[in-house]
């Protein structure tokens, strides 16, 4: 049976392998995703858009979950040493202390499944990508500025005076480099 005669049209996907413009006809992923009008054409453009703006929500949430499993861990410590000061009214209090934090196997889990969601996300938005199509990359592109307006507006705390100051050079607390490729 053939599979073109299942579907509303009997045209063929147009397939650039070069840069275009083409709307009518082109297809998207698999030749299920083929556009018959303007109006798919449309939905498919607002939906990648779409598509972009959940990926950086879904980053965001992967660094606030993050941040969020740190505070939970420096909230556990500070009760457990405040605990230990009321107990040891006498003794000396120590300098600063350094403690490793670990996830937990269910957080490490919820981390990697945001992360997988997001990779997911990133390697489907670059095959779409690769139609080479101009109207589909530019609402890629604009796109991800939106998902980083609206998602990852930039807050960081910063100490100015005292002992902090040798720490600046090291870069702002709560600032991440880029990822190099789709994730």
């Amino acid at each position: 049976m053939d599979h073109m005669a299942m579907g509303s049209s009997n045209a063929t996907c147009t397939h650039a392998m070069t840069w275009n413009w083409n709307t009518i006809g082109t297809c998207f992923l698999a030749e299920s995703w083929q556009i018959s009008n303007e109006g798919t054409f449309a939905v498919s453009c607002i939906g990648v858009f779409l598509l972009v703006i959940c990926l950086e929500f879904l980053r965001r949430l992967g660094k606030e979950y993050d941040s969020f499993i740190l505070r939970q861990y420096q909230q556990h410590l500070a009760a457990q040493v405040h605990a230990s000061k009321i107990d040891d009214s006498e003794a000396p209090t120590p300098g600063p202390q350094t403690y490793t934090f670990r996830a937990t196997p269910l957080q490490q889990l919820i981390r990697s499944v945001l992360h997988a969601v997001a990779f997911g996300i990133a390697y489907i938005l670059m095959l779409i990508a690769m139609a080479f199509n101009g109207y589909i990359i530019i609402c890629i592109i604009i796109g991800a500025g939106v998902g980083k307006f609206l998602c990852d507006w930039m807050m960081a705390k910063v100490v100015v005076g005292g002992e902090s100051e040798s720490q600046s050079s090291k870069g702002v607390a709560g600032m991440e480099e880029p990822s190099m490729c789709c994730g």
